[in-house]
């Protein structure tokens, strides 16, 4: 009897992704990647302002080459590859910004969508206020556009100063435990199981493929605990970015038990945006932090239809 063909959704393709180390304005290299290395993607430039810390192994079915999406990203300041910048206050939310404008300009990218996920979304918005030329428009995905730390413990109905200054304490706990933590969190051994028990805990949900989840997990382990703490403390500075200077459309797509990002605070400024008129949309779904990896066709198709809309 022959062997049935395999279904699309259990074709395996090999990744497609490539680096590129650029110069920022400041003079830090920035590891640069691309989804698209051969620019043989039909579809359009999207520009992904990453979680803080994280790496395209996050995001499996953005390196699918039939994704249909050409993504453009950067790896942060200290992380996978990216420099520690020589002023060691150069890693607030500005200093992404000129990293995103610097990646943009090396790929030859005059404006496209920004999609931010997590504290991306405050460069995202921060990129908008600033250089509203290079927009199209913002997919925010768990995340706020500033102030993030205030919305964080949503689920817990934690005061907001209450939520903004535990969080940060955590943070400034851990720059101190750093030095000792980080060779035991190099040795966490990151597997499939060890995601599938991560979806059990609220933390995260349980995702689509545990395989390639754990891949970006233990890449992120990779950064030092202290460095990434400091990069969450100086990040944390950034205040809320004035509504009213935005004018492109916006998606937010949250996920209602996100712990890290506040889904009320995502549905209030979507609304905000919309009593000014300007073309916005909030969608809420069953899931954490992590609905990328939770509901990837969800969180695809939404960028596909928003990204296609805006050319």
């Amino acid at each position: 009897m022959a062997t049935p063909a395999p279904r699309p959704d259990q074709v395996v393709r090999k990744p497609s992704l490539a680096y590129r180390d650029i110069l920022s304005d400041d003079g830090t290299h920035v590891r640069a990647w691309t989804n698209d290395p051969d620019g043989v993607i039909d579809g359009p430039t999207v520009v992904l302002c990453n979680g803080l810390g994280t790496n395209p192994h996050l995001w499996p079915w953005l390196l699918d080459p039939e994704c249909g999406v050409r993504i453009v990203s950067w790896n942060h300041r200290g992380v996978g590859g990216s420099d520690r910048p020589r002023d060691r206050r150069h890693i607030e939310i500005e200093h992404f910004v000129q990293d995103g404008l610097s990646v943009m300009d090396h790929f030859g990218i005059d404006s496209a969508v920004l999609m931010g996920w997590s504290m991306g979304v405050n460069t995202a918005f921060e990129m908008t206020y600033r250089h509203p030329e290079r927009v199209r428009g913002i997919f925010a995905m768990a995340g706020v556009p500033g102030d993030t730390f205030a919305t964080m413990l949503a689920p817990f109905r934690l005061p907001r100063l209450a939520a903004r200054a535990l969080t940060v304490s955590l943070c400034r706990v851990a720059t101190l435990s750093g030095p000792v933590a980080n060779p035991v969190v190099r040795r966490v051994p990151v597997t499939p199981g060890m995601v599938r028990l991560l979806g059990r805990t609220g933390f995260m949900f349980q995702v689509a493929d545990p395989e390639a989840a754990a891949v970006g997990l233990k890449e992120f382990l990779t950064t030092p605990v202290d460095w990434y703490a400091r990069l969450a403390i100086a990040t944390s500075r950034h205040p809320r970015v004035r509504l009213s200077r935005i004018d492109v459309p916006t998606l937010f797509v949250s996920g209602r038990f996100d712990i890290l990002a506040g889904a009320r605070d995502m549905a209030s400024a979507s609304r905000r945006l919309a009593d000014r008129g300007v073309p916005t949309e909030y969608v809420e779904l069953r899931g954490s932090h992590f609905i990328q990896l939770e509901q990837p066709e969800r969180v695809h198709q939404l960028l596909l239809d928003f990204s296609k809309d805006l050319g």
